[in-house]
């Protein structure tokens, strides 16, 4: 599992990022993301979130005109 932070609200173009971690197990990468959003997403007005996502997952870009 890695874990990516990305778009709080949803938009089509999140400008997703891995974090810089090695590979994770499952329980592994889903107490980090809680602990990450945890701190850094504590309300609903935060612009990003972390999520996990397996090894192969794609990153949305941003946008770019």
């Amino acid at each position: 599992m890695k874990i990516v932070e990305t778009d709080n609200f949803g938009g089509d173009y999140p400008d997703e990022k891995f974090v810089n971690l090695p590979r994770v197990n499952i329980n592994e990468a889903e107490s980090l993301c809680s602990l990450i959003n945890e701190i850094f997403c504590s309300d609903d007005h935060a612009p990003r979130f972390w999520k996990m996502v397996e090894d192969d997952y794609k990153l949305i870009p941003g946008f770019e005109p």
